[in-house]
């Protein structure tokens, strides 16, 4: 009892892990934190000059009004509750997609463990469906691996390239703005972050003399492994071009890094002239001198595109030229966890596997995902030419993903008048005071020194959307003059 009464408690935030204290999530940062309290505020009665938060700070679809697609629920209602393979209200392609699902879980049951890499007949449905979207070049069931979300699957491959002490640590290059996940599993790993910079000027596109720049700066202090690249981007919404791509892939076998392609907003492209190229299709394409050398690990989601089912955590990535001495490592390592969500696997098959010409729920499978990706392609298009009316604000065109990332002008005295704080935070707090809208300050995501700007989502309904991006164009007018 001696070392208890003198000692205090065993886990303090000094003697806690040092790296969980460098972790920053900005997405649900200290701004989320204010907005969830000022909801409560409002439920309790307290006056404010609005009558609800509008939370456009993370890409949470559904939760922003997104209706999910029908046939994907009915088949997980009939895979939770498999009574309902006897009921007639249920199509029969439903009920045959459950069927084969069930009849690949433990006991027929989605409640039971799975193969730790995933439900086998689900990674061959994915591997067929990379095949198809890549025009055919092959895909190897064995090379899939389903994840936790694209999330679960980025931090295993960020952990399996972590190594080394001081100079030789690994470095990992990532962009910048960039999505913080990155920025916080390095941080957790003790990883070195590489910034590489994208040129805003150009629709933030990716220049490959500022990769070049950015590697060459990082060996000085670390050992560059890794580059990760977001495409189409979160934040910034630009879509890469073939060209591109092809560009990347020459400039990491020339420097000899492990590529990552965070690929999860694949069919969120909006822009006339755009086109989502896979960097796994590109690099086949350049033949054999680089798809045979190149190490790429790809990760997709069903938590964005037109089916935005955050709260399923489901995921895969595909290994391409992993040593295989290394892929016995990555299975050990994900068989730790045991299995990704099951359900979350299911709704996986789908997504790689809807409803097809001629079974009875394609007609409205098509008319569902049709309507989903044509409304987000409005008002994307929306969101980007109302920011653009309002003086001190300039947005790049969103030719794909969920959000604008506009660039905003302070005036001099609000940079000083923000005493210590980022100004873009006392700018996106000040915001949400006033007018109940919840955004990300830019500095959560990273920017060039002396510039400022916000991420927005554009998944709040059109109305709600005009409404917000209005209030938006007021504050920021009112903000601009009570400032200079």
């Amino acid at each position: 009892s001696r070392a208890q009464g003198c000692e205090g408690k065993v886990l303090t935030v000094d003697t806690m892990n040092a790296n969980v204290k460098k972790v920053e999530y900005a997405v649900r940062g200290p701004i989320v934190q204010r907005a969830v309290q000022i909801e409560k505020e409002l439920k309790e009665g307290v006056k404010k000059p609005f009558n609800e938060v509008i939370k456009a700070n993370i890409g949470d679809a559904h939760a922003m009004g997104q209706q999910p697609i029908t046939f994907f629920r009915q088949v997980l209602a009939l895979c939770s509750y498999p009574e309902l393979l006897d009921d007639n209200k249920f199509p029969e392609d439903a009920k045959n997609r459950a069927r084969r699902i069930l009849k690949a879980c433990g006991g027929s049951s989605i409640g039971a463990y799975s193969a730790s890499q995933g439900i086998d007949c689900v990674r061959q449905d994915v591997s067929r469906y990379i095949e198809h979207r890549d025009g055919g070049i092959a895909c190897d069931p064995d090379n899939i691996y389903l994840t936790t979300g694209a999330s679960d699957g980025i931090v295993t491959i960020l952990k399996l390239l972590t190594t080394g002490e001081g100079r030789t640590r690994t470095g990992v290059m990532i962009s910048i703005p960039q999505y913080p996940l990155y920025s916080a599993a390095l941080a957790e790993l003790g990883a070195v972050q590489i910034n590489y910079y994208l040129n805003e000027e150009k629709c933030w596109s990716l220049d490959i003399d500022e990769l070049q720049r950015s590697l060459e700066a990082a060996r000085e202090h670390c050992r560059p492994r890794v580059l990760c690249i977001i495409n189409p981007g979160n934040p910034t919404g630009q879509v890469q071009s073939r060209q591109c791509i092809e560009d990347v892939i020459r400039f990491a076998a020339k420097e000899h890094l492990f590529l990552m392609a965070d690929e999860v907003y694949q069919d969120n492209v909006y822009a006339e002239g755009c086109a989502f190229h896979s960097f796994k299709k590109v690099l086949f394409e350049m033949g054999p001198k680089f798809s045979s050398t190149v190490e790429l690990a790809s990760f997709h989601s069903t938590s964005k595109c037109y089916m935005g089912e955050c709260g399923f955590r489901g995921g895969y990535m595909e290994v391409i030229n992993m040593d295989p001495e290394v892929k016995a490592q990555l299975t050990k390592l994900v068989s730790v966890r045991l299995c990704p969500p099951v359900p979350g696997q299911a709704l996986m098959a789908l997504v790689t596997n809807p409803p097809q010409p001629g079974e009875p729920s394609y007609a409205q499978f098509i008319a569902e995902k049709t309507a989903t990706l044509n409304n987000l392609a409005q008002k994307a298009k929306m969101t980007e030419e109302i920011l653009n009316t309002v003086p001190g604000i300039r947005c790049n065109p969103v030719q794909g993903a969920m959000y604008s990332f506009p660039r905003i002008t302070l005036p001099e005295r609000a940079i000083k008048d923000a005493k210590g704080q980022v100004p873009d935070m006392f700018y996106c707090m000040k915001l949400l005071e006033e007018t109940g809208i919840c955004l990300v300050p830019g500095s959560g995501f990273g920017q060039k020194e002396g510039t400022f700007h916000f991420r927005m989502t554009i998944l709040p309904p059109t109305d709600k959307l005009q409404t917000m991006l209005r209030k938006l164009k007021e504050f920021h007018q009112q903000f601009t003059q009570q400032y200079s």
